[in-house]
């Protein structure tokens, strides 16, 4: 796994061992970037990471040019990779890291009344938080007018067009992986 494109093009970045973290493949992560740079400009975008595992997303993120990107993540393991792929890429400036569960963190950003344009999500597949996280991000409007919610789902647990106030703007399959962008509805 590497960085794909941007200031730390081609650095290599760490995953844990086993099949607990399970880091966007490069092929996934080039299409993601590839298809937000195509409708955003992330030259100073604040990015969230939820469930950022290795980071790679994030990370990414501020290689092509973030301004910021706050990583959300509390697995021991995960945490590990995630401080040593940080450190690789030379980016604590732009880089917050909590290690909180992902409710409890939105709530503490909510309370800085913090907001971002890109948030990425990416939980273990059989987790129940994508509605959780979904309403937690629009009751607490931590996403801002016209940003996006990137959601990275098992092709077998589809998500539906609606998950609370956000509305499916396209729906992207890539093998077993599928990428679902949201934007919030319209009042």
């Amino acid at each position: 796994m590497r960085v794909i494109a941007g200031s730390a093009r081609g650095t290599r970045l760490a995953a844990p061992r086993g099949t607990h973290t399970r880091p966007t493949a490069d092929r996934v992560r080039e299409a993601l970037f590839s298809i937000i740079q195509s409708r955003f400009a992330l030259e100073s975008a604040r990015v969230l990471d939820i469930c950022a595992g290795t980071g790679s997303l994030g990370i990414e993120a501020l290689s092509r040019g973030a301004a910021s990107c706050c990583f959300i993540e509390n697995d021991r393991n995960a945490l590990v990779v995630l401080n040593k792929n940080l450190s690789a890429v030379r980016y604590d400036v732009r880089a917050d890291l909590l290690e909180l569960d992902a409710i409890k963190a939105l709530n503490l950003l909510a309370a800085q009344r913090d907001q971002f344009d890109i948030v990425f999500f990416d939980p273990p597949y059989a987790s129940n938080l994508y509605f959780v996280v979904a309403e937690t991000l629009c009751n607490r409007s931590l996403l801002k007018v016209g940003g996006l919610f990137v959601t990275e789902s098992d092709v077998r647990n589809p998500l539906p067009d609606h998950v609370g106030k956000f509305v499916k703007s396209d729906h992207r399959i890539y093998g077993d992986t599928v990428l679902d962008f949201y934007t919030l509805e319209r009042e």
